[in-house]
């Protein structure tokens, strides 16, 4: 697991977190926060899942070739 794939998980779950408790106060402002900072952290997870991806290609290519 990488940085981004790391961080992006724990921003997501924060996200989650947030929305929920935005909902259970009946806050839409937190809501909304939660939902952004959601979204942010499954796309920097995201972004960690191809460089993780790019990473396992090239070190099977340099095992191959070796």
């Amino acid at each position: 697991m990488n940085q981004n794939q790391l961080k992006g998980s724990t921003k997501e779950a924060a996200g989650k977190l947030q929305r929920k408790l935005g909902e259970l106060m009946g806050s839409t402002k937190q809501r909304i926060k939660g939902a952004r900072k959601q979204a942010e952290g499954k796309a920097q997870k995201a972004v960690g899942n191809v460089e993780q991806d790019f990473d396992d290609m090239r070190d099977k290519s340099a095992r191959e070739n070796s």
